[in-house]
């Protein structure tokens, strides 16, 4: 297969996903777990769905410097400087700076894919046509593209994006431009948006040329900018590391959807439907995972369920676990935790993870 040079990925692993615990814990968060039970972790679903696009050598990783050997181990396709290790956590536009300055060292003709690594996508076929339209239009205009999911629901837990109803760029191609983002909303607004038919949810996945989305943060995000500027002559070379940790000491925390995305003029999406999830929490993973009779999501060998139902079981094979009478549960258990909690208060999971870690120190979490 012909495949264009130009064409680049970038893959964001830097989170801890902290929503998934205790299957998730810092030292191995949920992208680097097999949480589909497939013989793959989500990082690799989502390397191989851009081998596809890229060429495996313009596929980038960013994560955080305690998972480079991680994302060496299970991406043994990378070399070691397609991994771009961040000192501390600063949200996605320092990320996605980085990224610009180092691709732009090697090609600055280049046309980006942004993309988390822990996302579902069920369709892959319907993924990949969807993504090379988009690069297309990428290549053809000062463009800076958004993937928009078709909503299925008024989920409260997406962000939005509304657009005007014309097709900018042909007339069989559902792409437009966009008019506004909004975090996200309360259930009513959520189903006013279902209603209108004009709003879409924010995938988080990014499609642009290298030149627009750099003169994007020249314009409007200088102060992030301007310090990776500094670098130029030191990516690709061994001065790299220390450049970047000295830059992230003074980097402020944005995200390139309200420093970038929220402000530009030449922001447009693709409305799309590839079976998609961001999977960010148990409920997510619940409404994607096979039900057995009594709608129990269930992984592990040695279960047994009496009266039962609505329940999302993860628990180690070599474990007998009965469970009696509960309806609507998480019940996941890894390691040295185990997690009982109501699948409507999954939100709280994060909290819990803080007070344990107060409490009890890292050895949990």
């Amino acid at each position: 297969m012909d495949m264009n040079k130009n064409n680049y990925c970038v893959i964001m692993a830097g989170g801890v996903g902290a929503r998934f615990w205790p299957m998730s814990k810092t030292t191995r968060p949920k992208q680097f777990i097999d949480i589909l039970g497939v013989g793959k972790t989500l990082i690799q679903l989502t390397f191989d769905r851009f081998t596809s696009i890229c060429p495996p050598e313009n596929i980038l990783v960013v994560t955080n410097t305690i998972y480079k050997d991680l994302v060496l181990e299970q991406l043994p396709e990378l070399d070691e400087k397609q991994v771009l290790c961040e000192p501390s956590r600063r949200n996605t536009a320092p990320c996605v700076a980085y990224a610009n300055y180092k691709i732009n060292e090697e090609n600055p003709n280049a046309i980006v894919i942004v993309a988390p690594s822990d996302h579902i996508i069920l369709k892959e076929d319907e993924f990949v046509k969807n993504i090379k339209t988009a690069m297309q239009a990428a290549k053809e205009n000062n463009w800076l593209l958004t993937l928009g999911i078709k909503p299925s629901r008024p989920d409260t837990g997406y962000g939005y994006i509304q657009f005007i109803e014309e097709n900018a760029y042909s007339e069989d191609v559902p792409l437009y431009k966009v008019k506004t983002f909004t975090e996200k909303p309360s259930l009513d607004i959520a189903k006013s948006f279902l209603a209108s038919g004009d709003f879409l949810w924010n995938s988080g996945i990014f499609i642009w040329s290298l030149k627009s989305i750099m003169v994007a943060f020249t314009e409007l995000l200088d102060e992030v900018d301007s310090l990776f500027e500094k670098g130029i002559g030191k990516y690709n070379t061994k001065e790299e590391e220390s450049f970047i940790s000295n830059t992230y000491a003074v980097c402020k925390n944005i995200s390139v959807d309200y420093g970038i995305m929220e402000k530009a003029k030449n922001v447009y999406t693709l409305a799309v439907d590839f079976g998609w999830s961001d999977l960010g929490t148990w409920g997510s993973l619940y409404t994607i995972r096979k039900k057995d009779a009594n709608k129990n999501a269930v992984v592990g060998k040695n279960l047994m369920l009496y009266n039962t139902h609505n329940c999302i079981v993860n628990v180690p094979n070599n474990k007998l676990v009965v469970l009696q009478g509960l309806d609507d549960y998480i019940i996941v258990e890894d390691d040295n935790t185990l997690l009982v909690c109501r699948k409507q208060d999954e939100q709280q999971i994060r909290q819990f993870v803080a007070d344990v870690k107060s409490e009890k120190g890292d050895r949990f979490v």
